[in-house]
Formats: structure tokens, C-alpha cells, sequence
């Protein structure tokens, strides 16, 4: 079924529904497609706009391959939001409180960004593989008790800065240097760790026996079971480095921009994370691609919203084309499987072929 219709269709009618769908819902707005569209685009070539495009979609492409990796196995991750927002909120804590040097003060807060997410993350793996209950349920609830912790960390660790309070500064030896592209900004220099991460993740689940029993695994547990894959091994483990990875999104921003864990941290990405990871179809490339539509997406509310169209339409926006490529993807699936089933049926001679069908009709 790997057929160039499976390949080409679906996008082409995602692009199609996608397209009249957002157009219905700027008409219904009462503004004008065409211009709106050409007013998005136009605002890329203006100012920092494409720098803080790709900063916040290298934050994204991170989150959504961290939900990616759990569909893989069909586990839905639904706390990437709380591990991202607590590794940043305990990397940046401990980055502000040590001293090292250059370049291994950074790996530093890295690593611990890392293990924080798989540790927090671990907790719902934990009470799936020992005591069945759903991760659905558990990262939920970890995501509201990420809150509580992580205003007890501020407080207890951080400093009133203004009207707001974070954690301390981490000095220059703990930062990530930029790429400079002069008045058009500077790209994080952490988003090149999401361009490692999404090579990782490629190798992984297409080079490796890991990423086979992964995949196994999501497409018919009891098989994979038989064929000797340890169940309980590959839920921890995945659920693991989901929230490594998830772990890691919030870091280009601490390391990169800000230096230090606001209460006001940006939130959100978690649940972004998840809905781009749906756009790609958890396929590295894709999922690159749904962040950069994603962010852009994002930046344009502010230019809606000077050209009179309601910023809140961003959102829906985001929603259409999500619901118009998960609908596209279905629809061929379902025609490929309906397909392959006919041809099936027609070799063992339990569907009749159309000539067949004809010469019955004749001898009738």
C-alpha cells in the first residue's frame, strides 16, 4: 500500500480542505482571504519576524517529537507541558547556583533540563506499567501539580525581580551563543539541539531494532508481545525519553534569551506540541515542518489583529488545518484499505472480478 497515492494524496487533500476551511472561517470573520494571506506572508520579511518564527519553532519541533515518540507506541504523553515548563523552571536553578566553565556549565543545564523531564515524566510511567493506570489520567494530573511545584521552587530559590518574580541569573558561562544575523535578530543557538534531536529520533525509529519494537509495538501490542518484545521495558522506556526530549524545549529560550525562569514562563507548548506531532505524522520532516507552520501561524495574530481581523482566529486556524489533515489522512487510509481487501478477495476468488461478473450476467 506504499504506493505513490499514499504518499501524495493525502497532503494534496490536506492542503485542499485546510485551504477552504480557513477561507470559511476569514469569511465568516468578514475579512478577505487573498489579502489576509498576502498580509501573513508579507510580515515574515519585516523586521525579527523569520528569526522569532524559527526560535519558537525549534521550542516546538522539540515538544512535538517528544509527543511523537509516545504515539509511536500509542501512548499520549497529554504532561509534555508540565515536564517542559519544570526542567526549565530545575535547570534553571541549578544553572544560576554553580559556577564551571564555559561550554560544560551549558551541558550542565542541559542535562539536568533532560533528566528532569524523564524523571517527572517517569512518574506516570511508573503507575502504567505497575499499577495500570492510564498516562491519559496521570500526566494530566502532573501537569497541575507541576504548577504548585514550580512556585515553590521560585520561591523558595528564586528573587523578586520587578513585578515578577524568577529564579537567579545564570552567568555568561552558562549560556548558548546566538547565530548574529544582524537587524534581522538572532536564532537561538539551541535550536540546533532540535535539529540533533530530530536526526536522533529519525536513526532511531527507522535504523534501529529499538525503533522497530517501538513501532511493533504501537501498531499491535499482543504481536509484539509474542514476538518477544518486553511490553513493560518499551512503555518506560519511551515514556522516558518523551520527557527528556520534553524536557529540553524550554531551554533555548533560558539559554538564549531570558537567562533565568520567570513565573510567567511562556506556556502552552506541551499542548502545541501535541497537535503538530498529529500535522507530521510523527515523521521528522513533517513534524519540522508543521513547527515552522505552527510558529508562523502564532506570529501572525499580532498582524491580524493590526488589519482588524480578530487575533482569536489564529487559533482556529491552527485547529482546521489539524482536523484537515488528520480527515485526509483517514479518508485515503481507509480507500487504500478497502482497496487492498478487494484485491485480496479477488485472488482467493471470494469477490468476483468484474469480467467475471459480466460472463455470470451473460450466462444468465
Amino acid at each position: 500500500m506504499n504506493t505513490w497515492r499514499t504518499r501524495l494524496l493525502p497532503p494534496a487533500l490536506a492542503i485542499v480542505f485546510s485551504a477552504v476551511l480557513c477561507s470559511v472561517v476569514l469569511l465568516v470573520s468578514g475579512a478577505d482571504p487573498l489579502s489576509t494571506l498576502a498580509e501573513m506572508i508579507a510580515q515574515v520579511g519585516r523586521g525579527t519576524t523569520a528569526v522569532n518564527i524559527v526560535n519558537t519553532a525549534g521550542a516546538y519541533y522539540l515538544v512535538a517529537i517528544a509527543a511523537a515518540i509516545g504515539f509511536q507506541m500509542n501512548l499520549l504523553n497529554i504532561g509534555i507541558e508540565g515536564q517542559c515548563r519544570l526542567a526549565a523552571c530545575v535547570a534553571a536553578i541549578v544553572g544560576g547556583a554553580v559556577s564551571l566553565p564555559f561550554g560544560l556549565h551549558a551541558a550542565l543545564v542541559v542535562v539536568v533540563g533532560a533528566v528532569t523531564g524523564a524523571l517527572w515524566c517517569g512518574i506516570a510511567a511508573v503507575l502504567k506499567v505497575y499499577r495500570g493506570v492510564s498516562e491519559v489520567i496521570s500526566t494530566i494530573m502532573l501537569n497541575t501539580l507541576s504548577i504548585g511545584v514550580i512556585a515553590f521552587l521560585v520561591r523558595t530559590f528564586g528573587e523578586m525581580r520587578g513585578n515578577t518574580q524568577g529564579t537567579e541569573i545564570i552567568p555568561g558561562s552558562g549560556l548558548v551563543p546566538g547565530i548574529p544575523l544582524g537587524g534581522a535578530g538572532t536564532v537561538f543557538g539551541l535550536v540546533l539541539l532540535a535539529v540533533l534531536v530530530g536526526i536522533g529520533y529519525a536513526v532511531l525509529i527507522d535504523r534501529t531494532r529499538y525503533g522497530f519494537e517501538l513501532r511493533a509495538s504501537g501498531l499491535s501490542p499482543t504481536a509484539a508481545v509474542a514476538g518477544g518484545v518486553n511490553s513493560k521495558r518499551m512503555i518506560m522506556s519511551a515514556m522516558l525519553l518523551s520527557g527528556a526530549i520534553a524536557g529540553l524545549a524550554g531551554l533555548p529560550e533560558i539559554l538564549g534569551r531570558d537567562h533565568t525562569f520567570m513565573i510567567n514562563f511562556s506556556a502552552g507548548y506541551g499542548f502545541a506540541g501535541l497537535a503538530i506531532a498529529l500535522l507530521g505524522r510523527n515523521h521528522p520532516i513533517g513534524v519540522a515542518f508543521g513547527a515552522l507552520l505552527w510558529s508562523f501561524l502564532d506570529k501572525s495574530s499580532l498582524t491580524l489583529d493590526n488589519i482588524g481581523v480578530p487575533k482569536e482566529i489564529v487559533t482556529i486556524l491552527q485547529g482546521a488545518i489539524v482536523l484537515s489533515v488528520v480527515v485526509a489522512y483517514e479518508l485515503v487510509r481507509r480507500r487504500e484499505l478497502a482497496a487492498e481487501q478487494r484485491r485480496v478477495g479477488r485472488e482467493l476468488g471470494t469477490v468476483a472480478t468484474p469480467a467475471a461478473a459480466g460472463t455470470g450476467g451473460e450466462r444468465a
